[in-house]
């Protein structure tokens, strides 16, 4: 008995010494290496990410402390993704703080490789630190904002982080991920392959927004822009379902029906040849790349394995073997 009892006081002591020390800790000003000291929280970051992202740029010198004092407090669950540029010593409480309350010098605005144009206004509408002077624009009219002379926006942003002073229009957000579209779609144009049945860069960039929504591992990105072209070259339908979904717009609801394939819109490829009259989404830059450098196959189709990856097949009646096997189950 008296050995359990030694035991828990021994417990309660160390608690009580732990909890003084992450007192103190909390309350002592860090000793940030070289002020001012600036850190880029992205997208995704969680407290362990954090405490070591600031132990390795020589904000805090103890990670697991730094984590422990957070986790004490019930803290870390509200960090806010964008730059912080720390110009003064301040304690790890006042450190955290900042982080949860999103007082960024920069402001994180993510851009996702396969969103819709739906999809970014939305997610630049939700950024409280943007003003959204898009609000209200027709999208010919945010396109001559912007300096684009396309009057149909879709696929032609660049999906990548942008940071941008807090306050800053949405427009400045627009404006630069178009330009790097366009740099990135006239690079890989000028490095593309001999043949392709595309007459324009534009084209191109139609092509890859359908190979960036049918591709779901990365490596096959070339092999299915390898069948479209060689559809494209023979004149087949691409029948592609992800340009059908585009076309059923905000009516979509997860669910693509027999009805959906044999309704005409401008871009159901399974009614119309050739490719549809804009992007689908934003491509990123493998997947351009992949719709200008395509692999050299004798495939015609592809059906999903529902892991991710397909079978790719030369013939019909191959490929119909496929489905049968990996849809008809």
């Amino acid at each position: 008995m008296k050995t359990i009892k030694r035991l828990l006081a021994l417990v309660l002591i160390a608690a009580l010494l732990l909890a003084g020390g992450v007192a103190w800790y909390a309350s002592q000003p860090l000793r940030i290496e070289a002020l001012p000291k600036t850190i880029n929280v992205v997208p995704g970051t969680h407290l362990r990410q954090l405490s070591t992202l600031l132990e390795r740029e020589g904000v805090i010198d103890n990670a697991p402390l730094f984590w422990l004092l957070a986790r004490a407090l019930g803290r870390g669950d509200a960090l806010k993704v964008g730059v912080y540029t720390f110009d003064r010593p301040l304690t790890p409480l006042a450190l955290l703080a900042r982080i949860e309350r999103g007082e960024v010098s920069q402001v994180a605005v993510q851009l996702i490789e396969g969103w819709n144009w739906r999809e970014v206004r939305a997610a630049l509408a939700a950024q409280p630190l943007l003003k959204n002077d898009s609000a209200g624009m027709s999208d010919a009219e945010l396109m001559q904002a912007i300096g684009a002379e396309e009057s149909h926006p879709e696929g032609l942003l660049f999906p990548d982080t942008y940071f941008f002073a807090p306050h800053s229009s949405d427009l400045n957000v627009l404006r630069r991920a178009y330009r790097l579209q366009q740099e990135k779609l006239m690079a890989a144009w000028e490095t593309r392959a001999p043949g392709l049945p595309y007459a324009t860069p534009y084209e191109a960039l139609i092509m890859a927004s359908i190979v960036e929504k049918e591709t779901g591992a990365a490596f096959e990105r070339p092999e299915i822009a390898g069948v479209f072209v060689n559809r494209l070259r023979l004149r087949m339908r691409l029948q592609t379902d992800p340009t059908v979904i585009y076309g059923v717009g905000a009516r979509f609801d997860g669910n693509l029906r027999k009805i959906d394939l044999q309704t005409d819109t401008p871009y159901n490829t399974y009614t119309r040849s050739g490719l549809p009259p804009t992007p689908i989404a934003m491509p990123g830059e493998a997947a351009i790349r992949a719709a200008l450098n395509p692999a050299t196959t004798d495939a015609l189709y592809f059906v999903s394995r529902n892991d991710g990856t397909h079978v790719f097949s030369s013939n019909l009646e191959a490929h119909n073997r496929a489905v049968n096997r990996y849809q008809r189950r």
